[in-house]
């Protein structure tokens, strides 16, 4: 028998057996089961378990952490055993039924933009690429100047950088209609008509063109890089698209159902929808932006501090939607960093819980658990380290707040979104990147030191064991 049989087996004996068992699925760090009874689970038993680094009750399944890499090879071990598996989209849909309607919404909300996050890392990495390229010190070691830049590539620099936020209503319409039951493809559509061409241009609107007044009153604009219009449209739209299906024949279905949900949906887009919703996206974005701008750096304290916590509760899906916004209207992230503070600080703290204890099987949790949070995740370090053993998770609360402090006070601006510490670099090649390791070195320092000194004894992990 291997050793990922062994514990495969183990883990589904301390979460009440198989017969406890509706379906089992993972993603990229977690096991995640649904149960049938979430009494019959034996936390004690399966944090024991060699390789586990962690596991709560959460969104309807009981996720058990494994990192990278180990959780596939688990994975593929229970389905061995007989146990149905499912896919994570499948599993969220069984999940979503169950907790207060809060947190059913701030799951949906994660399942909207999760998918589209991908591809704005990618634009992040292309927009620093390109601040790496064009500077003045960087061309000096080839001989070149800005100047000597051609139009081209600068053009298709642009292509790079550009393109996923000019058309990022499409791709919100498209992932609300997938997630809200809807056509996709009909998402897709509606969204590309907030940005058609023939509109207004909303960033040429913003800097002085005139917007087309209908009724003499209702501006119509382009929606170019707009969040809340296109995520409301999609809602409704999805949910308008399943009425008509259920009242139009079948032979018809496949003519008037797209068209009638078309027709109606784009004019309750640019006449009711973009108006009313684009003006609370600014609300939105004014109030991020003046918790960021709090004097002293005192918004950076804030968000680092609290950010982790944020993270325990799991609804920190819903800042996907700010970071989204302040990239398309400043061009920058200023969130970014701060959110990296607060995650490398809790990487620092079970970095000083792994160095500090003498157990090799803490140890052996922990170190990992460290090197995953600083290349951005830090779910194996919270709920394997730091929030078993408390003391070590508010020093690393203490850090992130510190560094965010700093982050804040550096003026640090990210190219892109979603990727922090060690990877996160790549946001910062823009004449940055000395500042970004500083501030990520005085979050891990200051989190590891107060770790070391008053957040971790081995008395602490004889108590909890």
């Amino acid at each position: 028998m291997s050793e990922n049989h062994r514990i495969a087996e183990e883990i589904i004996a301390a979460v009440g057996g198989k017969e406890n068992i509706s379906s089992v699925a993972h993603c990229a760090t977690r096991l995640r089961i649904m149960v049938d009874d979430k009494e019959k689970i034996n936390q004690a038993e399966v944090e024991k378990i060699d390789k586990v680094k962690g596991a709560f009750y959460n969104s309807g399944q009981y996720q058990v952490i494994l990192g990278t890499g180990t959780v596939n090879r688990i994975f593929e071990e229970v389905e061995k055993m007989g146990i149905d598996s499912a896919s994570k989209s499948e599993q969220s849909k069984e999940a979503a039924k169950s907790g207060n309607a809060f947190q059913r919404g701030i799951r949906t909300f994660g399942d909207v933009f999760v998918p589209i996050i991908p591809v704005l890392v990618a634009t992040g990495l292309f927009m620093g690429l390109r601040g790496l390229l064009t500077q003045e010190q960087v061309l000096g070691l080839f001989g070149l100047t800005p100047a000597d830049i051609s139009e081209n590539f600068l053009l298709f620099t642009q292509i790079l950088t550009d393109t996923a936020f000019i058309f990022l209503p499409a791709l919100v319409a498209w992932s609300t209609f997938r997630v809200f039951g809807g056509t996709p493809i009909i998402g897709l559509v509606l969204g590309l008509m907030l940005v058609s061409p023939a509109l207004p241009n909303a960033w040429g609107v913003a800097t002085g063109a005139e917007p087309l007044y209908f009724f003499g009153f209702v501006p119509v604009v382009g929606y170019q890089g707009a969040v809340l219009p296109a995520f409301i449209a999609g809602i409704l739209g999805a949910k308008f698209e399943r009425a008509v299906r259920k009242r139009v024949p079948e032979a018809l279905d496949l003519i008037v159902t797209p068209f009638v949900t078309l027709l109606v949906m784009i004019i309750a887009s640019l006449f009711i929808i973009g108006p009313i919703f684009h003006a609370v996206e600014e609300y939105i974005l004014q109030g991020t932006l003046f918790v960021l701008g709090l004097p002293l750096g005192l918004g950076g304290l804030l968000i680092g501090g609290l950010n982790q916590i944020i993270v325990v509760t799991g609804v920190h899906h819903i800042f996907n939607m700010l970071e989204i916004q302040l990239l398309e209207k400043l061009g920058y992230n200023p969130y970014n960093a701060i959110v990296t503070a607060a995650v490398a600080a809790q990487g620092g703290a079970a970095l000083a819980v792994g160095m500090k204890t003498k157990s090799i099987k803490l140890k052996a949790l922990a170190l990992p658990s460290a090197l995953s949070a600083f290349l951005g995740i830090t779910e194996p370090a919270i709920f394997g380290v730091n929030l078993r053993y408390v003391k070590p998770f508010i020093m690393g609360l203490i850090g992130g707040a510190v560094g965010g402090f700093a982050a804040s006070i550096f003026g640090l601006k990210a190219t892109g979104m979603s990727i922090t510490v060690i990877p996160g670099t790549l946001l910062y090649l823009n004449e940055q990147i000395f500042l970004y390791i500083l501030v990520n070195l005085i979050a891990i320092g200051t989190a590891f030191v107060l770790t070391w000194m008053f957040g971790f004894t081995d008395k602490k992990l004889q108590e909890v064991e």
